[in-house]
């Protein structure tokens, strides 16, 4: 293992023991709602990355419920503490991984969950995280990011460093787009929102298997006609103010 990659597992390793103490919040429920609001269902194949202790992979199981979610991160001690704290979930295993030569011969899963992790994953390694990703993808396949929005790291990184990670940088939205791009993965909605502050501090984005459209369906006339009446509305609401 390399001095740098002992480094940052050291890093995660003690942080593990922080992340039993703050437990569930605002941003594991967020990313949770995304995920059920974007498709996830309760048959679903989940390969999360970056899980930490687990807290937003015993959410991701709780949907999940008649699939199953492997869950990996680089801290082995992370792991350990996942592993007792959710063993009560028989959907839900956890692995050791940083993902770098991540193989599983003959096996897809239909979401990937990067919460709040590719920040910390220096951005020339992304090309080869997104590589594996695609060997274990089918025509269905989602990717979902979630990540802090650049401008605000970038204020964080000049006026509290002490509350960041080893690594964090801002991630470009077009190098992201990118890179999915470059294996088979169209962006299909982002949003940039709020959580901890008014200045909108994450982002998320959700990537499709980009598959060609085979055939149409159009909207009937009474959804068109429904959604018209209520811009309409909203608008003359919005103009009376």
């Amino acid at each position: 293992m390399s001095t740098e990659k002992n480094k940052i597992q050291g890093f995660y390793d003690e942080f593990s023991d922080k992340q039993v103490k703050t437990g569930v919040n605002s941003r594991h429920l967020n990313i949770i709602n995304k995920l059920v609001s974007s498709g996830l269902k309760s048959s679903h194949k989940v390969l999360e990355v970056g899980c930490g202790i687990g807290t937003v992979s015993q959410l991701i199981a709780q949907v999940a419920s008649k699939g199953n979610v492997l869950a990996v991160d680089i801290s082995e001690k992370s792991i350990e503490k996942a592993s007792q704290l959710w063993k009560n979930h028989k959907n839900l295993s956890f692995e050791v991984s940083d993902m770098s030569d991540f193989f599983k011969p003959g096996q897809s899963f239909d979401y990937f969950v990067f919460p709040d992790v590719l920040e910390h994953i220096p951005v020339d390694q992304h090309p080869n995280l997104f590589a594996n990703i695609a060997k274990h993808s089918h025509e269905n396949s989602v990717v979902f990011v979630h990540i802090p929005s650049p401008r605000f790291l970038e204020w964080m990184i000049q006026n509290e460093p002490e509350k960041l990670q080893i690594i964090d940088q801002p991630l470009d939205t077009s190098k992201l787009v990118g890179v999915l791009q470059q294996f088979g993965f169209y962006l299909e909605e982002m949003k940039t929102y709020s959580i901890f502050y008014e200045e909108k501090d994450y982002q998320y984005f959700v990537f499709r298997k980009n598959k060609a459209i085979e055939k149409t369906t159009p909207r009937t006339k009474w959804e068109i006609l429904a959604e018209r009446v209520s811009i309409k509305l909203n608008t003359k609401f919005l103009s009376s103010k």
